[in-house]
């Protein structure tokens, strides 16, 4: 599995994964992919990464800004999503363990993430690779007109912010 920098013309294989995480309903309160141009927006300083192996894109994580305010520079949400076929099999955690170390290089001290709890296998993944539950926002937003529970988790760096 190579880990690289997320281009351009990986984005056809990007939606489709993202498509695919869609339709479980256990990943995300959107309903469709948003376009191109709004997806890149929200990347946070060009955190994005894909796993690729010798036939296609497996999966992709991205870095997202939590806050416009300065102080929240080193804080980020994480969003990590892989193909199907390929879930179980390690690619999540090449792409967070990679984006961890991404994050920090460029000055991030914490990470979240919002998980729905049924999504056990995705909490899992993230408190592998060191995320802590910080609790549960009750009814936080509908998804098909059913109100939904989502599990805030962080991690902190233990390297940088230890000032």
């Amino acid at each position: 599995m190579n880990i690289r920098s997320f281009r351009k013309e990986d984005w056809l294989q990007v939606k489709e994964i993202y498509e695919q995480g869609i339709a479980t309903g256990q990943a995300t309160f959107e309903t469709t992919v948003p376009s191109f141009e709004k997806w890149e927006s929200t990347i946070a300083a060009n955190l994005c990464l894909v796993a690729e192996d010798e036939r296609v894109i497996q999966g992709w994580c991205k870095i997202s800004k939590v806050s416009d305010r300065c102080v929240y520079e080193g804080v980020g949400e994480v969003s990590v999503y892989v193909r199907d076929v390929s879930r179980g099999k390690g690619v999540g955690k090449q792409l967070l363990q990679a984006m961890i170390k991404e994050s920090e290089e460029k000055g991030f001290w914490t990470l979240t993430a919002g998980i729905f709890p049924e999504n056990i296998p995705s909490l899992r993944l993230h408190q592998s690779v060191g995320f802590r539950e910080v609790g549960i926002r009750q009814r936080i937003g509908k998804l098909n007109g059913v109100w939904r529970d989502v599990v805030l988790l962080e991690r902190r760096s233990q390297i940088v912010g230890i000032d």
